[in-house]
């Protein structure tokens, strides 16, 4: 048996470790995202993906007799935890990622904690400390410097990144709707659900703007989706449920600043997006503010 100090080091690094990892795994759906926003209808893409995945989590949770909600109020507030957290955020960010970079796109969505600090005192009764004050000029004083490197390109048009931080919006207003639900389903149907839900809400907007779905399957869009189903939607949030039992969701925060810097790592790697001498800088700040404002 390992000594009190051994184990508690362990299950430290053990922590630490699987933070990263879904910080890692969050920040890199970006490219594949890039990928099929801009080798596929977007809307169509998006509800396929969200159908096959929360179906796979559902048929899992049945299929370990989880209990599943049968009133209408718990699948109404689902509905609109999937149309706010997956149908508007990613819909909103995939229209933009059709021109937009995956790099860009990261950073972006990296403003969600940045965002929910601001709304939180009116819609959480939070406080708004010092400390989260200047961090959330850091934040955002650091994208606009990555868009400011971007200025005269199409990696950051100022449409495209309104669009995206439109889709923030409204996950951070999912997420104030999870934080004031009273009754809450098991973490995997809820998942699964709201994931359906999304699916099910994006089928009628991707007809209505997309027309009949026509989509070439070629090996990128095809292993885009499976990544994104298996790896993001399916094994990411089985991490996250595992972080939530085992009291280490707040290392996630602690290591969000991460996002930006795995995104456009991975965005360069993989898409050959440009890097600039102010990338460095921007991330800097931009970590700095995530560390003051998820750190109070």
């Amino acid at each position: 048996m390992l000594a009190p100090s051994r184990a508690t080091a362990s299950r430290d690094a053990v922590g630490v470790a699987a933070a990263i990892v879904y910080v890692f795994l969050w920040a890199s759906a970006f490219v594949p995202s890039r990928i099929l926003a801009r080798g596929s209808p977007p809307l169509t893409i998006l509800s396929i993906r969200f159908l096959v995945a929360g179906g796979l989590l559902l048929a899992g949770a049945r299929a370990i007799r989880l209990a599943i909600p049968r009133d209408a109020q718990s699948w109404i507030q689902i509905f609109l935890l999937g149309l706010g957290g997956n149908a508007l955020y990613l819909g909103l960010n995939y229209e933009a990622l059709r021109r937009m970079s995956a790099g860009m796109g990261s950073i972006i969505a990296s403003t969600n904690p940045l965002i929910m600090a601001i709304v939180a005192p009116f819609a959480l009764r939070e406080p708004l400390t010092r400390r989260k004050v200047v961090g959330l000029l850091l934040g955002f004083g650091g994208v606009l410097l990555a868009m400011h490197a971007r200025t005269g390109t199409q990696e950051a048009r100022p449409q495209d990144v309104l669009l995206s931080f439109a889709g923030v919006g409204a996950f951070v207003a999912s997420n104030i709707l999870y934080k004031r639900m009273r009754l809450r389903p098991h973490p995997a149907v809820l998942n699964g659900g709201q994931l359906f839900c999304a699916g099910v809400a994006l089928v009628p907007a991707a007809l209505i703007f997309e027309g009949v779905p026509r989509i070439e399957w070629t090996a990128p869009i095809i292993m885009s989706l499976l990544y994104l189903v298996v790896v993001l939607s399916v094994g990411a949030s089985m991490l996250w449920f595992w972080i939530l039992h085992h009291g280490e969701a707040s290392r996630v925060s602690a290591y969000f600043f991460l996002t930006p810097v795995f995104g456009l790592l991975i965005g360069a790697a993989l898409l050959g997006e440009r890097l600039v001498w102010l990338d460095a800088l921007g991330l800097v700040v931009i970590a700095a503010g995530l560390w003051l404002v998820t750190g109070s």
